[in-house]
């Protein structure tokens, strides 16, 4: 096939032994001469590669001298990489740490190593040679083989601009018809979307799904990609953390009830994307999981086969077409010609040339874009001739086929971008690709190779990746904010046709790899038992990569010690082990056996407590990831040792006391997550780190860095600069802690102390994100303000600050966050007078938090006015232009806060007087807070109602949360107001009523038309629902919480969802229930003086689910076919009846049979259901005794 990552490793070679590093060991070692000609006959060979991977197509001779070559250059760059790793052992290299490294480790004898290697050198010369006097026979042609260059790119973006998706407007305008129109039969439907792959099914649908008209339509949305395995509790799993959600149970009856609790009657949008699942009994049994949302709710499958949309759902099937010819030019051109270069135009034969290569891609995007990247860096007639008349032939040979496309946009990448995609074939279809980790796993195996000694290793990656990117070898995704990467399905088709066996993605019976394969990933979870039965202990001797790639490896099975001992035995030739959450509970010595080892993640193993000083000697370390090991304690004392180390990554390892000796020594490291400074009162050993000392030679730290524990540093006044985090300009976060975590903050501060460590600590004015956490000073460092690049600042637990600086000079400041500030006052100490400029007053500041701050009372100490309120000049007060979010918490003493009249997101005050919002609403505005959108208030003491003179601007506000107000008796002034409000919740309100003074009329609630969601939360005075609701045709859910007095409900005819809950007092529920006429679902729950339900029962037809939980006299009332409220219920199709004394549910579909699924305990403990023509018993389908009549289970209550 191709080359895949053979010219790299010949790269990596050559560069290596004309390293000044490798020559100063040759020479000591008296091999120069063998490895300078073991050099020049890598080279002539790479010379023919790039012939040698064509011809091996025709020449079965060919390629097996590639396979003989590739074993060859493995087996070199192992024996170059033993002959390093033993000269460093022997301290035959120069400099200080070679002299530790020499101390540290003895050797036998040195002379008998160096005449072994000797030996094995001059063996490696003959065979290379005998190799390369091979390539003659095969007349093999000679290319120069260019350095890397970096590629002039225009920047990407984590979204796909309407404007930039070309020709699919009608497409999407259909499926947005299609989902948004009404389904009354049932109420999860079903739209498939189908094509052939590349045609741009999950674009179109991502098209759809950001679509303005679908975020409001729908409550809940969710997207998962399926690809090749369709296993329903995986898919379970995923829409849960879809949502946004955490797993609280692994086992499939807990997550069932979870997803029933998230999309239980909301209207939720389901995209399944990528789906080849063709048994209908698996799709049925992932159906019947999601039909418990609101009528609406729309489930959008895409898919290339024919085959699964019928059988997900015949009747709405969208088939996409590919693009026509002008939609399919127009794509090329945004492709192939930059902004600003209209050569397209300019030159009409290469116009004209460029449609026939368009029309050779019938239509199909990923085609089209493919081909595009391609020739947008070759804009000569000649090279487009070339490609259309030659290389093109072939993708018109058959229909539909665009591989041979895909694989020219291969063929033409450098030979150091294949090696890199090739390597990525390792990750399974759908996984989102971390571009950080990515790089440093292409650094771990030599792929990247710097053009010049400047540059950082990670630098290159990072071009590489974007190159990459740029080509469309990845789409970016953005999983919960942040970016990630993913491979079209036919690009990781041909990733891995062009790896070929050199990459696997390993079964669950582990035997689908041989000896030829060098890098393994495993998708599933990996334990003892899987690598004592798989191959990986028998034939993984020349493996190079191993890599978990679950997509939940939170939860794998735990590997003991002696398993990781025979595996690291095993596999010695490993570059980069990856042990993420296998619940490692100790690390085995024999880990420095991996002296290729560049990088090691034991990232999430709680069980590890020390790692061994084993991992110093694995000179070649060049990542170390420890990442949530909550239990870890010490790092290897020795690390100092490892020279070559670059990231150090180990956020959340929150039990580390110290750091080791010597970490300071590592000048080359980049990454260094967390660094604790020394608890002396825990110090029991000498090679524990002197203090921040340590950190004043790192300068090459990148990204984050946290130092925790500063309450320890003692050399405040005698070295306050000790970190010299002034010289870090890489840093983008710094986290400052004077405590080990946030939980263990001393009272014992001294003001002085930490005043003079802080100065000390002025970091970069590079620096974007700043957070100080428990820091006892009474003012804040006058550096701060000259952050100029400052976007996130955050205060916390900084109980002694009275006077923060100047804040308003961050000009780049977007979110602000003060968090238990007990004495602070005010947030700037000047006068408002001295304030910047309205127009420059925090001009980028979207977002604000102040928590638990409860002597703070405003912005400003001295407003220069008695009266601020009475201003003339509102207009001109400083006041926050941009400020999307304010959160206010735990503040009873904030009375004044500068303007904020253009919030659009959110606003939450929390036990906050309404005095802190007088500034803006005295403001001369027209219309403040119109486009505020969620609000919520909590124990806002000083409210009878809420303010007229705001409330009526809330115009686009679609939820509002009330609770706790213990003066607010009513809404009455606002409801009319509310012309946008979905959501409404009224929680805690003690002399809240119904709301009645607006009149039995309900004059006011009419103006409430979009309101689906209204919520009644321990509101004791609440007699009866305000019967203005019956106007309010959009109410769809209606829940009523520990609301003893109410005994009225009007005709709420739109209502489709009713939950009594907590109401102690409720002995019977309101006959006006029967006005619910469109009321699906009904929860009762915690109403143990319930004793019956109303004969108006009957009258709800549309009841289609009804649950009664711990309501225990209702129960017996309840009980089919006998039960004195039997009759009532009798219609309703699904009844559910948690039991006190019971751990699951009783499942009642009206049938004379029940079914009893996965049993797994005894019959009384499990789930029941009723069905009136099937009979089944999954899992036990010969045991005819499960299937009973009714009647034969009397302790269920239920005969």
């Amino acid at each position: 096939m191709a080359e895949g990552m053979l010219p790299c490793v010949a790269q990596k070679i050559i560069d290596e032994l004309g390293s000044w590093a490798f020559k100063e060991v040759a020479s000591l070692w008296n091999v120069e001469a063998e490895l300078e000609n073991i050099k020049n006959t890598v080279s002539t060979i790479q010379a023919v590669l790039r012939d040698a991977a064509e011809q091996q197509h025709h020449s079965h001779q060919v390629k097996d001298w590639l396979e003989k070559l590739k074993d060859a250059v493995y087996e070199a760059d192992d024996l170059f990489g033993e002959f390093y790793s033993e000269a460093l052992r022997q301290g035959g290299m120069s400099g200080n740490i070679t002299k530790k490294v020499r101390y540290f480790l003895s050797t036998s004898n040195p002379l008998v190593l160096r005449q072994e290697m000797s030996g094995k050198i001059n063996a490696m010369k003959q065979k290379l040679n005998a190799i390369a006097e091979d390539r003659k026979l095969f007349h093999l042609k000679e290319y120069h083989v260019e350095p890397p260059v970096s590629m002039d790119r225009e920047e990407t973006h984590s979204f796909v601009l309407d404007e930039k998706v070309i020709g699919r407007e009608d497409d999407k305008e259909a499926i947005i018809k299609l989902l948004l129109e009404p389904n009354d039969e049932e109420n999860v439907s079903i739209i498939s979307i189908v094509g052939i792959g590349g045609l741009g099914k999950t674009t179109l649908a991502q098209f759809v799904y950001n679509d303005k008209n679908i975020k409001e339509h729908f409550e809940l949305k969710m997207w998962i990609c399926i690809s090749d395995i369709f296993d329903v509790k995986m898919i379970i799993q995923k829409i849960i953390l879809a949502t946004g959600e955490k797993l609280e149970d692994q086992s499939m009856d807990k997550l069932q009830d979870q997803l029933r609790k998230i999309i239980n009657q909301k209207k939720y949008l389901l995209v399944l994307d990528d789906v080849w699942n063709e048994d209908p009994h698996k799709w049925d049994n992932l159906k019947d999981l999601l039909v418990g949302g609101a009528k609406g709710s729309k489930i959008v499958v895409t898919t290339r086969a024919r085959l699964i949309a019928e059988i997900t759902c015949p009747a709405s099937i969208y088939t996409l077409k590919g693009l026509n010819e002008e939609q399919s030019w127009l794509l090329f051109k945004q492709i192939s010609f930059r902004k600003g270069q209209g050569q397209g135009t300019n030159n009409p034969r290469l116009e004209e040339i460029g449609r026939e290569i368009v029309r050779k891609c019938q239509g199909i995007p990923l085609a089209i874009k493919s081909i595009g990247n391609v020739l947008r860096l070759e804009k000569t007639e000649h090279k487009w001739s070339y490609v259309n008349n030659n290389i093109l032939e072939s993708a018109t040979q058959q229909k539909n086929d665009i591989f041979p496309i895909l694989k020219l946009s291969y063929d033409y990448l450098p030979s150091h971008l294949k090696s890199c995609f090739a390597f990525c074939s390792l990750f399974p279809k759908d996984y989102e690709i971390d571009k950080v980790t990515l790089a440093q796993l292409w650094i771990a195996q030599g792929f990247i190779r710097p053009s010049n000694k400047n540059q950082e290793l990670e630098d290159v990656a990072d071009e590489y990746f974007k190159d990459l990117l740029w080509r469309s070898f990845f789409e970016e995704v953005n999983v919960f904010g942040k970016l990630k990467y993913k491979m079209h399905d036919l690009i990781h088709d041909l990733a891995q046709l062009v790896a070929r066996a050199e990459c696997t993605i390993i079964t669950r019976d582990g035997n689908n790899f041989d000896e030829k394969t060098r890098h393994v990933s495993l998708p599933f979870y990996i334990d003892s038992s899987f690598i004592e039965t798989s191959g990986l202990l028998v034939r993984a001797e020349k493996l190079r990569t191993c890599l978990p790639t679950s997509s939940n490896r939170y939860n794998a099975g735990k590997i003991d010690e002696s398993i990781l001992n025979k595996l690291i035995l095993s596999c010695r030739r490993l570059r980069a082990l990856d042990l993420c959450g296998v619940h490692i509970e100790r690390v085995p010595d024999s880990i420095e056996k991996l002296i290729h080892l560049t990088y090691l993640d034991f990232s999430n193993n709680l069980g590890i407590e020390t790692l061994p000083d084993a991992i110093s000697k694995l000179w070649k370390l060049q990542t170390l990831k420890v990442n949530s090991c909550g239990n870890l304690k010490e790092l290897p004392r020795d690390i100092r040792f490892l020279v070559g180390l670059r990231h150090l990554e180990n956020r959340a390892c929150r039990r580390l006391s110290h750091m080791p000796d010597g970490l300071g020594q590592i000048t080359c490291l980049q990454t260094l997550s967390l660094f604790v400074v020394r608890d002396n009162q825990a110090s029991t050993s000498g090679l524990i780190s002197s203090g921040l000392d340590e950190l004043n030679s790192l300068n090459s730290l990148r990204g984050e860095l946290e130092i925790s524990n500063l309450r320890y540093f003692e050399d405040v006044y005698s070295v306050p600069n000790a970190a010299n985090l002034r010289a870090k300009q890489y840093l983008d976060r710094l986290t400052l802690s004077w405590a080990a975590n946030d939980f263990c903050f001393c009272s014992d501060f001294d003001n002085d102390s930490d005043e003079k460590l802080l100065e000390g600590l002025q970091p970069h004015q590079n620096l974007k994100f700043l957070s100080v956490r428990g820091y006892g000073g009474v003012r804040f460092s006058s550096w701060l303000p000259l952050l100029t690049n400052l976007v996130h600042l955050s205060l916390f637990s900084c109980k002694r600050c009275q006077q923060l600086p100047r804040l308003s000079q961050l000009h780049s400041l977007e979110r602000l966050s003060l968090d238990n500030m007990e004495v602070l006052e005010y947030i700037s100490d000047g006068d408002i007078n001295e304030e910047v400029p309205t127009s420059s007053f925090f001009p980028s500041l979207k977002s604000i938090l102040i928590l638990i701050c409860p002597n703070l009372k405003g912005w400003w100490r001295s407003t220069s006015t008695t009266d601020h309120q009475q201003h003339p000049h509102h207009r001109s007060l400083p006041s926050f232009h941009h400020l999307s979010n304010l959160e206010i918490r735990c503040c009873p003493n904030l009375t004044s806060l500068p303007p904020f009249p253009y919030l659009e997101e959110s606003l939450i005050l929390d036990e906050v007087s309404l005095k802190a919002l007088q500034q803006t609403i005295a403001m001369n505005l027209s219309s403040p807070f119109c486009k505020l959108k969620s609000m919520t208030l909590i124990d806002i003491e000083d409210a009878e109602a809420l303010p007229d003179e705001w409330m009526s601007n809330l115009i686009s506000l679609k939820k509002l949360y009330i609770r706790g107000g213990p003066k607010l008796k009513s809404l009455s002034l606002a409801v009319p107001h509310l012309t946008s409000l979905e959501s409404l919740a009224i929680h805690d309100c003690e002399l809240f009523d119904s709301i009645s003074d607006l009149g039995d009329d309900g004059i006011g609630w009419q103006h409430l038309k979009c309101l689906s969601f209204l919520c009644y939360l321990s509101v004791p005075n609440l007699k009866s629902i305000p019967s203005g609701l019956q106007q309010v045709t959009a109410l769809r859910m209606l829940k009523i919480f520990n609301c003893p007095n109410l005994t009225i409900f009007p005709e709420l005819t739109s209502v489709v969802y009713l939950e009594i809950s907590d109401c102690t007092n409720l002995t019977s529920i309101p006959d006006g229930i029967s006005n619910l006429t469109s009321l699906e679902e009904l929860r009762i729950s915690s109403c143990p003086n319930l004793i019956s339900l109303p004969d108006g029962m009957r009258s709800l037809k549309s009841l289609q689910k009804l649950i009664i939980e711990l309501c225990p006299d209702l129960e017996k009332r309840c009980e089919k076919g006998i039960g004195e409220d039997w009759f009532k219920i009798a219609h309703v199709p699904v009844i559910e009846i948690w039991l006190e004394w019971m751990e699951k549910m009783v499942w009642w579909e009206q049938s004379d049979y029940y079914i009893v699924s996965n049993i797994a305990e005894p019959v009384s403990h499990r789930s029941i259901e009723y069905s009136a023509d099937v009979i089944e018993s999954d899992g036990m389908d010969e045991d005819r005794s499960l299937v009973l009549e009714i009647g034969e289970l009397p302790s269920f209550g239920v005969a």
